[in-house]
């Protein structure tokens, strides 16, 4: 990398590029000696680089602002082409819906007015083109209101900007930007409050019910921006460092923006159906997703005293770096502990994260991201940050009564995975008492799965050394025995299956064929023991050949499968063959799911027999208590949704690829047939056509571009067709799994509730649990409002007293609203079927309320 590429990057820092040196001043004064002088070679080449920095390194841009500042003072040429160019993209975002890049750019050109590069006045003319789009789409008569989410983003984004230019647009355009304040505040009054209900990760009944009483996300930020204008817009997470050259940047020529236009509304503006409503509003929630839910979870004395708007800045810093540097984790971690902040952030970093980690309906990014940032942040910061995230790991087990379950399972998996790193080590003693408690309540299934995923991750006896310090807690590690052969010498089997089993083993060892074998199981062993005999010797016998390893299992499965195949043509069959596989790996839940997902890769399985057999009784009583059946069952239902991803991904890709084969057939065609029609002379004598050999290259070349076509379009009706069928797999699968969780919760559900609610055992004057809260409560005497209690290894742990049927209940309805949630977009595309075949009027209030929060659907609809 040049030197001025480097200065570039590593502005604002303290490394070897400044000597050290790191104060900003300096830094911007060296930078700009260098650029300046590259500008005059290569000017084409700092541009968008410069530019590439400031979008993706945004909590720098202060210091980029500034430094075009300067740069503005002797090459007017290059800066105004950087702010034409910064206008056209920012255009590009608008219409595309790039939601990071809209943001950025923005704060971008606030700066860029900070330094004198822009005028203020254009700056407010962009403010007022977005909050005149705000205003027009949450119109009840003029605009389409289920697309608030677009709405409240361009709202948020003008806000956001405020506090890096705020000061400057109150002190030169204070009429403007005080028009642009009263706009804010009259959209404010006239959009619907944004719910966080089904997407929270801690619910409980006060914010289900009580939701007209809570701020949501945007009118929480206007709250904000409001202290820090009573503040004088002073505030000190945002470096003013063009302030250190305000003197020289005055003399700078200010550039004038061209007016930008926001996209059309997405349809036509009148009133919706409830369900076209719906689809509409889960729409442009996608596409303008809340970029951050807080988690609160430490208490108010632990986290760092900011000014409300400070912790806003960080979290933006936080989540942009998150964002930007997603590959380079070390980078990332690096960037994260050095933000141009004079105060510490340790929490506040930690809560971000985990904000981030635990995101709903799903993270910006696979968990594993945020795993190993945690790691690189513990290992830039050994002596911080450590004990804030075993911090945040002990707040979040005391309330993980109210953790949504999706929220659990996703931390479940972090925390096994980041104990692995650090030699599984963990004070253990301090959650000893969860083997007091039921084996059904939330504390004592965390430790249980945890110790689980743990052993998955290591090997048994590793595990149990690193509980040492809390021997009791073995109770809860899985079991230590490997597979469960039923066809063992030491097992009192019957002798004539045993040798069966031999007999096929040595089939195996012998290479028999797929085809022999199938011959030697319907003329030798089904016509004389029967299916349920034959399939047990046949799949016992595959699955202990395949048990060495993963690979083996693979093996066997693609030499092998199509004897499976051919034995269970139907659900009734494969749900029995789910049943022996689940009976051979009955003491490893990691190979029961691995086995079932690899045979439902090979078609050996169905996803609908995979969901009967997670609701057969051998696992209903196990869904408060484990996660195995969900875990099987997460993995249909995902490789289900993920095979007509993929298709609606293919035909996208093909139907491009068809536009370009039509132009190019017909390019073809049109030069042929120009040269057709034109006279030559050849001999003397005029000719219609060209030259003949020419025409015939441009026949082979019109026929190979029409063949091309013909074939890209065959390959397109293939997909359609297989989309189709997948869509109608999908859908029915749905309809199974809802009548499923309709069936298993009918009379626990009826025995549990009363009047809508769940009420714990001896309380049902004082406590209502419901769906959304299923924490305990205890009655506060002072003001008789519900206080939650979380058990922390005191006196309180006592607390938790609902029964095994209520856990029961609250954990199958949490499951429920995941599913629901984490396929919406799907379940969306066929609502009407589910609404006149599961959403009935007879449907118990807890699973309507369960499915309409997972897909964020009005209960009044």
């Amino acid at each position: 990398m040049s030197s001025w590429r480097s200065l570039l990057l590593r502005l604002g820092e303290k490394c070897p590029e400044y000597a050290g040196n790191a104060d900003f001043k300096d830094q911007v004064d060296a930078c700009h000696s260098l650029v300046r002088r590259e500008i005059e070679h290569s000017g084409d080449d700092v541009f968008p680089f410069l530019l590439q920095c400031a979008e993706q390194l945004p909590h720098k841009i202060p210091l980029y602002g500034t430094l075009i500042g300067l740069l503005n003072l002797e090459n007017e040429e290059f800066v105004s082409k950087l702010v034409e160019s910064t206008q056209i993209n920012l255009q590009d975002a608008l219409e595309t819906g790039q939601c990071n890049k809209i943001r950025i750019l923005m704060k971008f050109l606030t700066v860029l007015m900070c330094s004198k590069v822009i005028q203020p006045s254009a700056l407010v003319v962009i403010f007022e083109s977005l909050l005149s789009s705000a205003a027009t789409t949450v119109d009840e008569e003029k605009g389409i209101p289920s697309w608030q989410a677009r709405a409240d983003f361009y709202i948020t984004c003008i806000l956001s900007c405020l506090p890096w230019g705020g000061a400057e647009l109150v002190e030169q355009v204070p009429e403007e930007i005080e028009r642009v304040m009263v706009g804010v505040e009259a959209y404010l009054s006239i959009r619907r409050r944004v719910s966080d209900v089904g997407v929270s990760a801690f619910e409980d009944i006060e914010e289900t019910n009580n939701v007209v009483n809570e701020k949501d996300f945007l009118e929480d930020l206007w709250s904000r921006v409001q202290d820090l204008s009573n503040r004088g817009w002073k505030l000190d997470s945002v470096p003013r460092l063009h302030l250190s050259f305000e003197a020289q940047l005055v003399a700078g020529k200010s550039h004038d923006l061209s007016p930008v236009s926001c996209p059309e509304q997405p349809g036509p503006p009148g009133a919706l159906s409830g369900i076209a409503f719906g689809r509409q509003k889960h729409e442009a929630e996608l596409k303008y997703p809340q970029r951050i839910r807080r988690l609160n979870i430490f208490p108010s004395n632990k986290t760092e005293d900011l000014q409300p708007i400070d912790r806003f800045v960080v979290e933006e810093y936080l989540l942009d770096v998150l964002f930007f540097l997603n590959g380079c984790r070390k980078e990332c971690a690096a960037y994260m502990v050095g933000l141009p902040v004079p105060f510490r952030y340790e929490y506040l970093m930690a809560e971000t994260i985990f904000s981030q980690l635990l995101l709903l309906p799903q993270p910006p990014f696979r968990p594993i991201y945020y795993t190993l940032v945690i790691i690189d942040l513990c290992k830039a910061l050994p002596g911080a940050f450590p004990a804030v995230i075993a911090g945040a790991v002990r707040a979040l087990f005391d309330k993980i009564t109210d953790l949504d379950m999706e929220c659990r399972t996703r931390l479940i998996l972090w925390f096994s995975h980041h104990l692995s790193n650090f030699q599984f080590i963990w004070p253990w003693e301090e959650w000893a008492y969860v083997l007091d408690l039921p084996k059904w309540a939330p504390q004592r299934v965390f430790v249980q799965e945890v110790l689980e995923r743990e052993v998955r991750l290591s090997y048994w006896d590793k595990i149990k050394q690193s509980i040492e310090n809390a021997p009791a807690l073995e109770e809860l590690l899985p079991p230590r025995g490997g597979p469960q052969f039923k066809y063992s010498a030491e097992d009192g089997t019957d002798p004539t299956e045993r040798a069966l089993s031999l007999e096929l083993k040595d089939m195996v060892k012998g290479r028999k064929t797929a085809r022999e074998m199938i011959s030697w199981v319907e003329e030798n062993v089904f016509p004389t023991h029967g299916f349920d005999i034959t399939l047990g010797v046949v799949v016992q016998t595959l699955l202990d050949i395949g048990s060495k390893s993963f690979t083996h299992l693979i093996t066997v499965l693609e030499r092998y499968g199509q004897v499976i195949a051919k034995m269970c043509t139907d659900d009734d069959q494969q749900v029995k063959l789910i049943m022996e596989v689940s009976s051979y790996w009955q003491n490893s839940a990691q190979m029961t799911a691995v086995a079932i997902d690899r045979m439902m890769s090979y078609r050996l399985i169905s996803n609908l027999a995979i969901v009967r057999w997670v609701f057969s009784p051998l696992n209903l009583d196990r869904f408060h208590v484990s996660d195995s059946p969900w875990e099987i069952l997460r993995n249909a239902v995902s490789k289900t949704y993920n095979r007509i991803s993929d298709l609606r991904k293919e035909i996208s890709s093909l139907e491009r690829s068809v536009v370009l084969a039509e132009r190019a057939a017909s390019r073809a065609g049109e030069e042929l047939e120009s040269a057709e029609s034109k006279l030559s002379v050849i001999d003397g004598e005029p000719v219609l056509g060209e030259n003949p050999v020419r025409i015939k290259r441009l026949k082979s070349y019109a026929e190979k571009a029409k063949e091309e076509e013909v074939s890209v379009r065959e390959s397109l009706e293939a997909k359609e067709a297989l989309l189709a069928r997948a869509v109608d797999e999908i859908e029915a699968l749905f309809l199974s799994l809802y009548k499923s969780f309709l069936t298993a919760l009918a009379e626990p559900l009826h025995d549990a509730s009363r009047d809508g609610t769940l009420r714990p055992s001896g309380h049902a004057d004082d406590m209502t649990i419901d769906l959304e809260d299923s924490s305990v409560m205890e009655l506060d005497k002072d003001d008789e409002r519900p206080k939650k209690s979380h058990p922390n290894g005191s006196g309180e742990r006592k607390g938790y007293n609902l029964d095994e049927k209520q856990q029961w209940c609250l954990t199958t309805l949490g499951y429920l609203k995941a599913f629901t949630r984490q396929y919406a977009s799907e379940i969306w595309q066929h609502i009407e079927k589910l609404d006149a075949e599961v959403l009935t009027e007879d449907i118990h209030p807890l699973v309507r309320k369960a499915i309409y929060c997972g897909l964020r659907r009005p209960l009044e609809e």
